[in-house]
């Protein structure tokens, strides 16, 4: 295992799912953090999607036991931006050479986001062997994953999009998947602290 792959490792075996939060008004960012870290998820990826989420960072990082990190991130701007609220991860949706010698002169954790073996091959180049597919129903499911991942045997995976509850397990019985991303763990509108941490729990169950 690489130097650059073994923060990320730790924190993608930390819970079998990864939450994929949208967060549109920081006032939801304290229940929603403390009921998936109650429910056995305490890493938190808040995706760079709405005005407000350098402020949900810097709110959820008060929550004993959250692991939070910025996802969504796109350029060496987000990146700086995310460090400065507090993210001790990142998550991108793609990788690119800039942003990869960005995240490796930060020495922060990062997740890139990969679709085909040629996104792969540049992740290695930069010594990342740890990746998110994404996105993995759209990008042909679990036997795409698998033809992907076959020549690349030191790679390990966190497919994120189009996932659910009820298909993860088949995600995470692969052996190159350490975990997934979710984003059904918290319904759209005002959160429901009780429905999130009974979801977090059923999710946390998963690796069992």
């Amino acid at each position: 295992m690489s130097d650059l792959s073994a923060p990320v490792e730790a924190i993608m075996r930390m819970a079998p799912v990864i939450p994929v939060l949208v967060i549109d008004d920081v006032a939801h960012a304290l229940p929603v953090a403390e009921a998936l870290v109650a429910g056995g998820l305490p890493v938190l990826e808040v995706t760079l999607r709405t005005p407000c989420a350098l402020d949900v960072i810097r709110e959820m990082k008060q929550v004993p036991g959250a692991v939070v990190g910025a996802g969504t991130v796109l350029n060496p701007a987000d990146l700086d931006a995310a460090i400065a609220a507090g993210a001790e991860f990142i998550v991108s949706p793609g990788l690119t050479k800039k942003l990869g010698k960005a995240v490796i002169a930060a020495h922060i954790p990062l997740l890139p986001g990969i679709a085909n073996a040629s996104d792969i091959m540049t992740g290695l180049d930069l010594g990342f062997t740890r990746f998110k597919f994404f996105p993995a129903v759209a990008s042909g499911g679990i036997a795409a994953l698998k033809a992907i991942a076959a020549p690349f045997g030191q790679a390990r995976f966190c497919p994120t999009g189009g996932i659910t509850h009820d298909t993860a397990p088949e995600w995470l019985a692969l052996d190159a998947v350490l975990c997934v991303g979710g984003s059904w763990l918290m319904a759209k509108g005002p959160p429901d602290p009780t429905a999130i941490e009974i979801a977090a729990r059923a999710a946390r169950e998963l690796a069992q």
